[in-house]
């Protein structure tokens, strides 16, 4: 059952990545988009000419509400992270979102501000592609806003929790999101690396997890389908004779645990909407992937407005670096797939999570430290704090100069196709 769940979860991600990748095309092929996206980088290209001294309070000053201020070099960094997490989708064919909030906080953002800004990266670039999903699955109407419902709950409910802990320690709001993502890359990372031990001893290429392979007639979503407990909701009427029918209670709280989660670590949620729509409510990927992506669209930008943006959670400069750096990297890493066999890129996937997880694995000591919950040397948690930096962003490099490489060196071969 564990092994489904992760299958799921890389089947989200999957999905997820295309997502990114159409989106991606859209924004840059598109001279319209171009023009839009153009205007959004005013502020920050022009801006900085104008306050030389210092950028508005809105746009990341040193007087703003937030605990950080923007500088060049830290839009430099939101820069990188964006291109590497754009290289990681676009190379990987799964989503590479999970590495930038452990990435802004190792480059000394607060927890959530990283999520807050990387939320609003996500709507962003949801908002101007927002045709995309067509054509990447059906969408339930039906589904998505009963979903969306629990959703908005969910969001605002782990929004104000976020809030309320940093309100009351900073560092504990630190600490419980950092806790959130050991969690959630232990877990991933730990499976992805046993799937490309697994493989490699069969010196098989990276295949992934295909949506289509993932059954939605699991035995706790027969259950679920059965009972009726008004409103009930209908979908799927392409596939099966008559549709399917499930509670739409069942639907919101789905949504409820999404929304809760994506609002605590600055995630679209893909990556347990996917599980939950096929394993526990029975609906077939092919409406899952299209009705996951309609959602996206509407938490990500409920999250990162109405929970994070309006509090002063959110940074413009960097988000619009991020948003940059990933609709780049996922052209330049889709491409580079071409040349590199896949069971190198099935390693690095599985690496690149681990990475995640040692980082914010070694920041926590320092951190529970630091907020009075455990007693330890403060050279000691630094030092730590240190390792986890260095290890994640030294793999992370390695893997964007390896893919760059390989794009550059078979740049003509490219073309040519």
């Amino acid at each position: 059952m564990i092994r489904d769940i992760y299958k799921a979860c890389v089947a989200a991600a999957q999905a997820h990545a295309r997502w990114e990748y159409e989106v991606s095309k859209t924004i840059l092929y598109d001279k319209r988009k171009l023009l839009i996206l153009g205007l959004m980088l005013l502020p920050v290209l022009v801006v900085p000419l104008v306050f030389a001294t210092d950028l508005p309070p809105v746009l990341g000053g040193k007087k703003a509400y937030a605990p950080a201020f923007s500088t060049t070099q830290m839009l430099i960094a939101s820069l990188f992270i964006g291109l590497c997490a754009g290289l990681i989708t676009g190379c990987i064919g799964a989503g590479g979102g999970f590495i930038i909030t452990p990435a802004l906080m190792s480059a000394g953002v607060r927890g959530i501000l990283a999520v807050g800004t990387d939320m609003f990266h996500i709507f962003a670039k949801a908002i101007m592609g927002t045709a995309v999903h067509r054509k990447l699955g059906n969408v339930s109407v039906a589904l998505a806003v009963t979903f969306v419902s629990g959703s908005i709950i969910g969001v605002t409910c782990g929004g104000t929790i976020n809030r309320a802990v940093y309100y009351a320690n900073p560092i504990l709001s630190d600490v419980l999101i950092s806790t959130v993502y050991v969690l959630l890359l232990g877990f991933l990372g730990t499976f992805a690396m046993r799937d490309y031990l697994r493989l490699r001893k069969r010196v098989a290429a990276f295949d992934g997890a295909n949506p289509a392979e993932v059954v939605a007639t699991t035995k706790l979503a027969i259950k679920l389908q059965s009972v009726h407990i008004p409103p009930m909701i209908s979908f799927d009427h392409d596939l099966y004779p008559g549709g399917r029918q499930i509670s739409a209670w069942f639907v919101v709280m789905c949504g409820f645990v999404v929304g809760f989660v994506a609002a605590i670590m600055g995630v679209g949620g893909g990556f347990l909407t996917f599980p939950m729509y096929v394993y526990m409510l029975g609906v077939s990927s092919f409406t899952t992937v299209g009705t996951d992506i309609f959602q996206i669209i509407i938490t990500a930008g409920y999250a990162s407005i109405g929970q994070y943006a309006i509090y002063g959670f959110v940074f413009y400069t960097l988000a619009m670096g991020l948003l940059i750096g990933s609709l780049i990297g996922i052209q330049v890493g889709a491409l580079t797939t071409k040349v590199v066999k896949g069971l190198y890129i099935r390693g690095f996937y599985a690496t690149v999570i681990l990475a995640g997880f040692l980082n914010r694995l070694f920041a926590l000591p320092g951190k529970l430290s630091s907020a009075g919950v455990i007693s330890l040397d403060k050279s000691v948690g630094d030092t730590l704090n240190l390792i986890g930096i260095a290890v994640f962003f030294a793999i992370v490099i390695v893997f964007a100069g390896w893919v760059s490489l390989k794009f550059v060196g078979n740049l003509k071969s490219l073309k040519e196709e």
